[in-house]
C-alpha cells in the first residue's frame, strides 16, 4: 500500500479506502481524473483471434510457472470497507464497488496467477498493542477470505505448498506482514506471526519503527539499531523473509549484512529509472547476486513513471502550501480538486513497468526480479495494468522484448520460490539455535546502535 488518491476523483479523507501519505516531499502519491481512468478499472475481456490464442498460452505458461504477485491489499480493502465482516462482501464481481477494485474471483481466473501474498498491513500512525492488535485482525480475515473460498485458494506455508497448491488449479495464499511497528517491539510476537502464517515482514512501513529506518522518514538510526539487526536474525531462524520495500538505503545494507538468507523487495522499482526515495538504489542492487534476493517491480505509477513522480511531487508542494495556509477538510479537498482540473495528472503504463524489468535484467540478471503489483493498495494504476486480469499483458510485452520462456517463468515466480526454499534451508541450519531472548519493547526515544 503507498497512495491514497482516488483514479477517479478526488474525495474527502472520510471517503477514502487507501492509507494516508506521509509528510510532503517523501512518500508521494499520485492521481489519475476522468472518465478514462476509471473505465480502465473494468475487467479486460481479452483480445480475440491470434491475439487471444496467444494470451490463452501465456496464461498457461505463467500457471505452469506458477505466477506469484508478492503484495495484494485485498484483506486492507475489507478492513476499510467492511470493517472485516465478509458478509456483504462479494468477491466475485468487485467491479461493482465504488470505486472499483482491482482483484476479484471472476479476474483472478484471467490473471494466471497460481499465488499471491496478501498484505496484512497497520498504519504506522498506529502503535503499541494496538499495531499488533490490527495485524492478527488482517490475517484473521485474510484466513476467513479463504475459507469462504476454499475451491479458489489455500493457505500456503512453504514453496512446496505454493507449487502443490497451484498445481491443483487453486491459488496459493501467502500472508506478508507489512511493517516492523506491528510486532509491537517483540520478538516473541514475530516468531508466532510466522506460526500464524506470515512469511515475510517489511521492516518499515511509510515511518521509522523504534529499531529501523523507513525510506521516507528522515533518519533516526542510522538504518537498523542493535535490535533491528536481532529481529532480521529471528527472521532468519524462523524462516521468514526480510522484506526491504519501504526501508532507507542504509536500513538496506545493514539488513544485508546481517542475514543469511535471501532478501525480498515486495513491491518496489527501480531507483537509477525512476528517483523516487520507495525505489532500489544501484548500489543495493549490486549486492543482491550475492544474497539471492527478488526485487518484485511494483505498479505504483510514480515509482515506475518519472513524469508521474514529478507531478505527485507538484501535487504534494501545492497541498502543503495550502495546509501551511490554514486550509483543511473540505475546504482542503474542494481547493486540491481546482488544482487538478488546472493540472491534468500524466499517465504511467504497462510500457513504463516493463522498462524497469529491463533495467533489473540489464543490472542483475533474470535471477534477482520478480512482481509485486500493490494491487488494491493503491487507487492509480499504470495504462494497460488497471486489475489482475492484465498481469498476462505485462508478460506478453516481455516476450515482444526478447524474454524467452524460461525468463518469463523465473520472473513470475520461480525467482521468489527459490528465495523461499533458501529461506526454509536457512532456518532449518539454525534450528537448533535457541531463540533470541524478548527485550522489553524499545520505544521511538530508545533505540540504539
Amino acid at each position: 500500500m503507498d497512495a491514497e488518491l482516488d483514479c477517479c476523483a478526488m474525495r474527502a479523507p472520510a471517503q477514502r479506502v487507501s492509507r494516508r501519505l506521509p509528510p510532503v516531499g517523501l512518500l508521494l502519491g499520485s492521481l489519475a481524473v476522468g472518465a478514462a481512468a476509471c473505465a480502465a478499472q473494468s475487467p479486460a475481456d481479452g483480445a480475440s483471434g491470434d491475439g487471444g490464442s496467444e494470451r490463452a498460452r501465456m496464461i498457461e505458461l505463467l500457471r505452469g510457472a506458477p505466477l506469484i504477485d508478492g503484495h495484494n491489499d485485498v484483506p486492507w480493502q475489507l478492513r476499510e470497507r467492511f470493517d472485516n465482516r465478509l458478509e456483504g462482501f462479494a468477491f466475485d464481481d468487485t467491479t461493482r464497488l465504488r470505486p472499483p477494485m482491482h482483484t476479484d474471483l471472476r479476474r483472478l481466473e484471467r490473471s494466471g496467477l497460481g499465488g499471491i501474498f496478501w498484505s496484512v498491513y497497520t498504519p504506522s500512525s498506529t502503535g503499541g498493542p494496538g499495531a499488533l492488535r490490527t495485524v492478527l485482525e488482517q490475517i484473521d480475515v485474510a484466513v476467513r477470505l479463504l475459507e469462504r473460498h476454499p475451491d479458489h485458494f489455500e493457505l500456503a506455508h512453504t514453496a512446496d505448498e505454493v507449487e502443490r497448491i497451484a498445481a491443483s488449479g487453486r491459488i496459493a495464499a501467502l500472508l506478508g506482514m507489512e511493517g516492523g511497528h506491528g510486532i509491537d517491539g517483540s520478538l516473541a510476537a514475530l516468531r508466532q506471526l510466522h506460526r500464524l502464517g506470515v512469511r515475510y515482514m517489511t521492516l518499515t512501513h511509510s515511518e521509522n519503527t523504534a529499531w529501523a529506518d523507513s525510506a521516507t522518514a528522515l533518519p533516526q538510526w542510522n538504518g537498523l539499531t542493535d535490535f533491528g539487526r536481532e529481529v532480521v536474525a529471528e527472521m532468519n531462524r524462523v524462516g521468514m523473509l526480510v522484506d526491504l520495500s519501504h526501508v532507507s538505503p542504509k536500513t538496506m545494507h545493514d539488513a544485508l549484512d546481517v542475514s543469511q538468507a535471501p532478501v525480498i523487495f515486495s513491491h518496489s522499482s527501480v531507483h537509477s529509472v525512476t528517483p523516487h526515495p520507495r525505489n532500489v538504489p544501484d548500489d543495493v542492487l549490486e549486492r543482491l547476486p550475492r544474497n539471492g534476493g527478488v526485487v518484485m517491480i511494483t505498479f505504483v505509477p510514480p515509482f515506475v513513471s518519472e513524469s508521474s513522480r514529478e507531478y505527485s511531487l507538484r501535487y504534494e508542494i501545492e497541498r502543503g502550501r495550502l495546509q501551511a495556509a490554514g486550509e483543511s477538510g473540505e475546504v482542503l479537498e474542494r481547493s486540491m480538486r481546482a488544482w487538478v482540473q488546472q493540472h491534468r495528472p500524466p499517465r504511467a503504463s504497462l510500457v513504463d513497468v516493463a522498462d524497469h524489468i529491463d533495467a533489473l535484467r540489464e543490472k542483475i540478471g533474470i535471477p534477482h526480479i520478480g512482481i509485486g503489483s500493490d494491487f488494491d493498495g493503491i487507487d492509480d494504476v499504470p495504462d494497460g495494468l488497471e486489475d489482475v486480469s492484465k498481469l498476462p499483458d505485462l508478460f506478453l510485452e516481455l516476450r515482444r522484448r526478447g524474454y524467452s520462456d524460461d525468463d518469463l517463468r523465473a520472473i513470475a515466480g520461480g525467482n521468489v520460490l527459490r528465495a523461499m526454499r533458501s529461506a526454509e534451508e536457512v532456518s532449518s541450519r539454525l534450528a537448533g539455535e535457541p531463540p533470541t531472548a524478548d527485550t522489553p519493547a524499545p520505544t521511538a526515544g530508545e533505540g540504539s546502535r
